[in-house]
């Protein structure tokens, strides 16, 4: 699919509330500027229809398993792609126990869904907004010096994971909808980053990991790991840090 039938479909998607006052700034700004000069129209329209594409928000099937195993998934929380798969030991404003953990990178183009959605059930349990640099989201010192917005969750099945979100180089704002003690369902939408960006996630270092670097993420359906005993990791998928 093109970037002229995606944002035909666009159209038709729900939008993000985060979304309307910008969609109406340029929509303002296209009959201002086409009034001094009738071009300028075709410029305004084209910015327009940009915003109603940045700002979709499609609906979006959360798989889950079975029985015992119903709240072992854990889904991708960004559209984008993976740039990352590391083992280390996260830094202690994670909030997480000492220890080696499982790192997942995903980055987000300024054409991405950026709607950030729950990767598993749970409940928030830490919540930390650092303030930093606007690096490009893509670089690896950007999980560290980047303005950064972290959440640890408790999670159904007994167990921690973190998940950050993180501004890029033109990303100027994260917005976070959740707090400390809120619970979220799996692939429950919890916010939104502007415009290009990065989300982490760590997950225990004994979890399956699914997804290969590289590999292109659809928020609340791509699993990302499996807490399952008899779940089959992905080979060759992360170092060690």
């Amino acid at each position: 699919m093109n970037i002229v039938d995606s944002i035909k479909t666009s159209v038709l998607t729900p939008i993000h509330p985060a979304g309307f006052p910008f969609i109406a700034l340029f929509f303002i700004l296209t009959v201002i500027i086409g009034w001094f000069w009738a071009p300028l129209y075709f410029v305004g329209i084209t910015l327009t229809l940009w915003c109603v594409y940045f700002f979709r928000n499609p609906e979006r099937i959360t798989p889950v398993l079975s029985g015992s195993n119903v709240n072992n998934l854990i889904t991708s929380p960004a559209d984008g792609r993976v740039i990352e798969i590391t083992e280390l030991t996260p830094n202690e404003e994670i909030g997480l126990p000492e220890g080696k953990w499982k790192r997942i990178c995903i980055f987000m183009n300024v054409f991405d869904v950026h709607v950030n959605r729950s990767p598993m059930l749970g409940q928030i349990t830490y919540k930390k907004y650092i303030p930093g640099s606007f690096f490009n989201a893509s670089l690896d010192k950007a999980s560290d010096e980047n303005e950064r917005l972290i959440l640890n969750m408790d999670t159904k099945n007994g167990n921690k994971i973190a998940f950050v979100q993180i501004a890029g180089l033109i990303a100027r704002r994260i917005i976070c909808d959740v707090d400390i003690g809120n619970s979220l369902k799996a692939g429950e939408i919890f916010g939104l980053i502007r415009f290009g960006s990065r989300v982490d996630v760590y997950i225990p270092s004994e979890v399956s990991v699914m997804v290969l670097k590289g590999q292109k993420m659809i928020a609340g359906e791509t699993i990302l790991g499996d807490f399952s005993k008899n779940a089959k990791p992905v080979k060759g998928t992360f170092h060690e840090k």
